[in-house]
């Protein structure tokens, strides 16, 4: 399969590999006049932190997401918030939620009450 090797002018290096049509395309990009390093490289760096601003969400950020879906419309359990979590594809341990979920109360964003012996969260 066929290679370019280009050099920017800022001393960084792009290897290319792929089709001829397909390296004589982004070589002619490259080539334009109105083609710049530096603002392909800054959309591709706002484009990288918008992705990981969107991967970074915390316990409390999405058990807060629940609160917004309606989730806490009547009070859940512990168990119940960390069931409603899996199906979403996110494994915490209870003990992990119990700090979360205290931590929310004490932000009031949520509210608890003790419902036979057991705490059970709802929304404020």
């Amino acid at each position: 399969m066929p290679k370019a090797h280009i050099q920017t002018p800022d001393g960084s290096k792009i290897t290319i590999e792929g089709g001829a049509a397909e390296i004589a395309s982004i070589v002619k990009q490259i080539q334009s006049p109105t083609f710049s390093f530096k603002a392909a490289r800054r959309i591709t760096r706002a484009a990288q932190a918008n992705r990981d601003r969107k991967k970074q969400q915390s316990a409390s950020d999405r058990v807060a997401n629940l609160k917004e879906e309606g989730f806490f419309n009547q009070p859940k359990s512990l168990s119940a918030v960390a069931t409603e979590l899996e199906k979403s594809g996110y494994l915490y341990p209870v003990t992990t939620l119990s700090g979360v979920m205290l931590g929310l109360v004490q932000r009031r964003i949520l509210t608890r009450v003790k419902k036979d012996g057991l705490w059970a969260y709802g929304k404020r």
